[in-house]
């Protein structure tokens, strides 16, 4: 019965230190899915900045005539 008991008991522990690597890991997983979102909003202001330097520096639109 005792045997019985610590076998359990070394389950248990073992499940502990496997729930206890697996928070560790996604832990280290939201902290680089915060780093990659706060890189996105980086870029999507960059593109937004350009995109409207692009639109200030856009050419006017010119007509031609063609003459006959």
């Amino acid at each position: 019965l005792l045997n019985e008991f610590l076998k359990e008991h070394k389950k248990v522990e073992q499940q502990q230190a496997s729930i206890s690597e697996l928070k560790s890991t996604v832990a280290q997983q939201q902290t680089g899915i915060e780093v990659l979102t706060a890189q996105l909003k980086e870029q999507a202001a960059q593109i937004q900045k350009v995109s409207a330097q692009l639109e200030v520096n856009k050419p006017a639109p010119q007509v031609v005539v063609n003459k006959p």
